[in-house]
């Protein structure tokens, strides 16, 4: 399984059966799959979300949005849920204008489903942790 590091953006090789055991990136050390989600960037995005092989979900959000603060805690717990088999990550759609545009963001938060960089499926508005797993899960 191939996951590109969301810190360093390097390209890591994970055998399948170690993705639960907290891999760590080969060049930073930093783990791979956390549990936790990881804010990218209009720099990173690309070079994160293309890449990896994995399903990866991205909660589209702003800092003044009171269902986007409602979320995180959810999508946190959902992150934990998911380790090992998804990459949860977080773009702040007033500070990266530029992916957000693109992915034609008009509401948020946002949640986006991408496996090897095509986006698979989104929803707006705040969903349930447990939701949000079974969510993944379908896709």
């Amino acid at each position: 399984m191939l996951i590109a590091c969301p810190h360093c953006h390097t390209l890591n090789r994970v055998p399948d059966q170690r993705l639960a055991e907290d891999p760590s990136c080969g060049r930073c050390k930093q783990g791979l799959l956390a549990g936790v989600p990881v804010a990218v960037s209009d720099a990173s995005f690309d070079a994160v979300v293309q890449r990896t092989e994995l399903p990866v979900v991205v909660d589209v959000w702003a800092p003044w949005c009171g269902p986007c603060r409602a979320m995180a805690p959810q999508f946190e717990q959902a992150a934990r849920q998911l380790k090992g088999r998804a990459l949860l990550l977080k773009l702040d759609s007033d500070e990266n204008p530029r992916i957000a545009g693109r992915l034609g963001i008009r509401s948020i938060p946002t949640l986006l489903l991408f496996h090897q960089g095509r986006e698979l499926k989104r929803s707006s508005g705040t969903m349930p942790a447990g939701e949000l797993v079974r969510w993944v899960g379908a896709g």
